[in-house]
């Protein structure tokens, strides 16, 4: 039995805050403002694992009330996702990202991206593939305000 999540996740730019995104450190000017490290795209990913399972969602297994996740880091919070997936009888088959930024550029950054995912999940790198998109100065991502990505995600029973 195959089953497909889809997770989206958000989060504005903050002063004097790291940029983390897909488990890298990303020099930049800003980072992004969450209870966690705010990788949004490690929060998207774990979304859509938690949805194709049927398992609801990141804030439902990692409150931002609980102080125990203050500053966590997402790669942690994502290999518990995958065991919680593993402990109900699902693997991951792939998963398939897209990062909204209108800046920074990420390109550099994607290749580590997918090994730190592909890591934290226990899958192989050639099951995880992450782009990166601006969207052309619209939006609150346009206008750098902050910073956006989707997340699907195939498994299986």
């Amino acid at each position: 039995m195959f089953r497909i999540g889809h997770g989206y996740d958000v989060h504005k730019f903050s002063e004097n805050r790291k940029l983390i995104i897909g488990g890298v450190d990303i020099p930049y000017e800003m980072g992004l403002l969450g209870h966690s490290d705010a990788d949004v795209l490690v929060h998207a990913i774990c979304d859509a694992l938690l949805g194709a399972a049927a398992l609801g969602d990141i804030g439902k297994h990692f409150p931002d009330t609980d102080e125990k996740y203050k500053n966590a880091d997402s790669l942690v919070l994502l290999g518990t996702v995958c065991r919680l997936l593993s402990d109900s009888g699902y693997s991951i088959e792939n998963i398939d990202s897209t990062v909204i930024a209108q800046k920074p550029k990420l390109s550099p950054y994607i290749e580590q991206m997918r090994k730190n995912i592909a890591a934290a999940s226990g899958i192989s790198i050639e099951a995880v593939n992450i782009k990166a998109t601006t969207e052309e100065g619209l939006g609150f991502t346009g206008e750098k305000l902050g910073i956006a990505a989707h997340g699907v995600a195939l498994i299986k029973k």
